[in-house]
């Protein structure tokens, strides 16, 4: 993937194109809590000072779930009733910082395991018609 084939799914979600993708939060300036996607003000106090913060790359799975059914609108997947395969949706907390629901690249259930560590990964997620790849974020087994 190279920077001129290839787009992220939002602007703003995470570093790209990168060598070692982060998400880009926020974090507090008044109580110190750090959100992810990024906002303009704090959910726990109000205030309005958040400052960009680039998250760790690497969590553990704090848990996670199966998604067993092709995802209803605005989802903008390639995916069809014929070709959706299920997958593994998780949360993975970010030690200190916070916790990020994302998709999990290993689909099987034995191979997961609550509190096994975990990795930022960009991943594919669909073309354009102009031919431009659009990539997503993914947390991966770490191991």
């Amino acid at each position: 993937m190279t920077a001129t084939t290839s787009r992220p799914i939002a602007e703003g979600l995470f570093t790209w194109p990168a060598d070692e993708p982060r998400l880009i939060g926020a974090a507090c300036a008044a109580c110190g809590t750090t959100v992810f996607p990024r906002r303009s003000s704090c959910p726990k106090c109000g205030a309005q000072d958040m400052a960009e913060r680039l998250l760790s790359p690497t969590g553990t799975l704090w848990t996670w779930t199966t998604q067993g059914f092709l995802p209803k609108a605005p989802y903008g997947g390639p995916e069809t009733d014929e070709t959706f395969q299920p997958f593994a949706l998780g949360y993975v907390e970010l030690a200190g910082e916070v916790r990020v629901e994302a998709r999990l690249t290993e689909p099987d259930p034995a191979r997961l395991r609550i509190g096994m560590p975990m990795r930022l990964v960009v991943v594919p997620f669909r073309t354009d018609p102009d031919g431009t790849e659009v990539v997503s974020f993914a947390f991966a087994p770490a191991d």
